[in-house]
């Protein structure tokens, strides 16, 4: 499901709309063309997996679905602006980092940056990249006032346009606090 709601919809004949909703009768169709192991999906194994899923990627709404956040495809998936906590978090690479300071936090191959709402997520983030992640604070608040736009991905996951690097700071071995905002 992420590769047709996320990443190739036009693989799996499927076309998203503006905010990248398709029909569940699409969905459902497009999986069952994939072969013998699909034709048993259901809608009710689609609310099952979405219902019990820790990273909260889809949503359905009457006879619609889609993914929440991590696009791929050409063009923007619209999402209402919302209000950010003051921090959010982000994790990554070592190596990423000296990029990240000198240009901010960029969409890379998406159409937003990615953030979490607690360290623990970032961090798990962070670990897809390395064994030791850098742990950065983003002042979410300080940027929002500044016009940065954000969109709540799920309980965990924020999105954003680029987070200039003013608005990051590297989080301390001692988990000190950030500069005041």
């Amino acid at each position: 499901m992420s590769h047709a709601l996320r990443h190739e919809p036009w693989t799996y004949d499927l076309e998203l709309d503006d905010a990248g909703w398709v029909t569940v009768d699409d969905l459902l169709a497009a999986l069952h063309d994939l072969g013998p192991d699909w034709t048993a999906v259901r809608r009710e194994d689609l609310e099952q997996m979405i219902a019990t899923s820790a990273k909260q990627r889809f949503e359905l709404a009457g006879d619609r679905i889609r993914a929440r956040y991590g696009h791929s495809v050409p063009g923007r998936i619209t999402h209402t602006d919302a209000a950010p906590p003051a921090v959010l978090f982000h994790g990554t690479a070592p190596e990423a980092l000296p990029e990240i300071l000198a240009d901010g936090l960029l969409p890379m191959r998406r159409q937003t940056v990615h953030l979490s709402a607690d360290v623990a997520t970032a961090l798990a983030v962070g670990r897809r990249k390395s064994r030791t992640p850098v742990l950065l604070r983003v002042m979410a608040g300080r940027a929002h006032r500044h016009g940065i736009r954000f969109w709540r991905g799920n309980d965990l996951v924020w999105l954003a346009d680029p987070i200039p690097a003013r608005f990051l700071h590297v989080q301390g071995p001692d988990g000190g606090d950030p500069p005041a905002e």
